[in-house]
């Protein structure tokens, strides 16, 4: 009796290790779960692959309006050329093009171009003199703002206004990223 309780007991065993593993259907499971969570994630990742090269648009437009308020107060006039401001940036990266226009005596409009319109936004900066009460006979200075599409598309100058003496302003469908 006890050799036969022996073999019972090995064939137990042996069955036992055979068990081990996964099943197909287990293994849908997890597949399944794992596709579900991947596609709810994966647009906020994309999202922020898209903020992140928006970032740099907001950090040379604003860099190139406080150029441009520097300047005018070394020199009296705006400048419009980028590359003579001294700031050391690109006009033409991977994902935007640089430009300034719109120069006059009273203000400057400095515009980012997206590479790709249909997912990046574009900026706008402008710099004009005004004075800090908003009336004309306050100091004068310089005033800047920066403005950002609401949606992916095309740069434009349209998206600032320059209005003498309050300063430029953001103009639909471009939002003021300072208030």
């Amino acid at each position: 009796m006890k050799s036969d309780f022996k073999a019972k007991f090995l064939q137990h065993l042996i069955a036992k290790k055979q068990d081990k593993g996964f099943t197909l259907i287990e293994l849908l499971v997890v597949i399944i779960i794992i596709g579900i969570l991947s596609a709810i994630a994966l647009p906020s990742f994309l999202n922020q692959a898209n903020k992140a090269k928006e970032s740099e648009s907001k950090q040379y437009v604003g860099s190139i309006n406080r150029s441009q308020q520097a300047y005018f107060l070394e020199k009296n006039t705006f400048q419009t050329d980028v590359s003579l401001l001294g700031l050391g940036i690109k006009t033409q990266t991977t994902n935007y093009t640089y430009k300034i226009s719109d120069n006059t005596a009273s203000g400057v409009k400095n515009v980012s171009f997206p590479q790709n319109t249909n997912t990046l936004r574009a900026h706008t900066g402008g710099v004009s003199l005004g004075s800090a009460d908003g009336t004309a006979s306050g100091e004068a200075t310089t005033l800047a703002v920066l403005c950002q599409s609401q949606k992916p598309q095309t740069g434009s100058t349209a998206g600032v206004n320059l209005v003498v003496n309050t300063g430029p302003v953001c103009v639909a469908p471009y939002e003021d990223l300072g208030k």
